[in-house]
């Protein structure tokens, strides 16, 4: 834009800016820039994590082959660590305390042998959830993704040492008289929503224990306590007959022996469905959906602390 002076010569003057008079964040948000770091939504929070499910599965793998790697019987550690536990609470409950409270030997050993494998299968979903952040600061620091990565990977890791595991629950059932039919076929719900009950522990505490990592110390106690409520080495309604109604309802809608319950329907042949509480599928449905979906967007409101401090 040019005018013409006084003295006959002519002045340039430029253009008034279109962004003249715009603050920061105003151009920020008119040329579509963002903070350095900052949560993304929840959709494109979910869109970069499905981007990432290549590096999630590697992960997984890596770690759980590492896991073993300095033993001598490696990943068969795996099967052997809860079959030794197995065995030991065999001879507490099974033989000593007669927990076994009218089920026969071919009955109670899978069952037990079962019951151990699938809270173990949570237990260790929750400890590596815990430890998640706190234990890949490295990581967390250097490079970024979306980090709910880091649960979900150490959660689908349990449930591959869960399938590796499988043949083992398998072998035990067969053994004593439980043969493969329809009733197999439950395994994979039932492993299908046990998974995402425990991505959305792994996800909540993994949040909790970046904050707070003394955490991890604290986790042992509780799931022990958590084990014993949960009827891994004794049924349930046959522990509690002649206590009040609501006592034994509320024990049988722990997540844990929903998820056991219907695992040992599956697979074992003397294991009824007047042994399950009533409207199962839709508890263990419930636990998975709300656990999962609630610890998924608990995990994300807390996205752009992880790793700092």
């Amino acid at each position: 834009m040019s005018e013409t002076t006084h003295d006959g010569t002519v002045a340039v003057s430029a253009a008034p800016s279109p962004d003249e008079g715009l603050t920061a964040a105003q151009l920020a948000a008119k040329y579509g820039l963002a903070v350095s770091g900052a949560r993304p939504s929840l959709v494109e929070y979910v869109r970069q994590l499905w981007g990432r499910r290549h590096f999630i599965l590697a992960f997984s793998q890596a770690k759980l082959t590492a896991q073993y790697s300095q033993a001598k019987l490696g990943q068969l550690w795996q099967v052997a660590t809860p079959l030794l536990n197995a065995g030991v609470y065999y001879f507490i409950f099974g033989v000593i305390l007669h927990a076994s409270r009218g089920m026969s030997k071919e009955v109670y050993i899978p069952f037990l042998v079962t019951g151990v494998f699938v809270f173990t299968f949570t237990q260790s979903s929750i400890m590596s959830g815990v430890r998640a952040i706190s234990g890949n600061l490295g990581l967390v620091r250097a490079l970024h993704f979306p980090r709910a990565s880091l649960p979900v990977s150490f959660a689908l890791q349990q449930l591959q040492q869960l399938l590796f595991s499988m043949a083992v629950l398998f072998v035990f059932a067969i053994g004593f008289g439980s043969y493969p039919g329809l009733s197999w076929l439950l395994i994979v719900p039932v492993l299908l929503l046990q998974f995402l009950f425990n991505t959305g522990l792994a996800l909540i505490l993994a949040r909790m224990g970046a904050k707070t990592p003394d955490l991890a110390q604290l986790m042992p106690f509780v799931l022990r306590t958590w084990m014993y409520a949960s009827g891994v080495m004794f049924s349930i309604s046959k522990m509690m007959e002649g206590r009040p109604e609501w006592a034994v309802r509320l024990l049988q809608v722990n997540p844990i022996a929903v998820y056991m319950d219907l695992m040992r329907f599956a697979l074992i042949d003397g294991y009824g469905a007047a042994n399950l509480p009533p409207h199962v599928w839709a508890i263990a449905l419930f636990w998975a959906v709300v656990v999962f979906a609630g610890g998924f967007v608990y995990f994300w409101k807390a996205e752009e602390r992880y790793g700092r401090g």
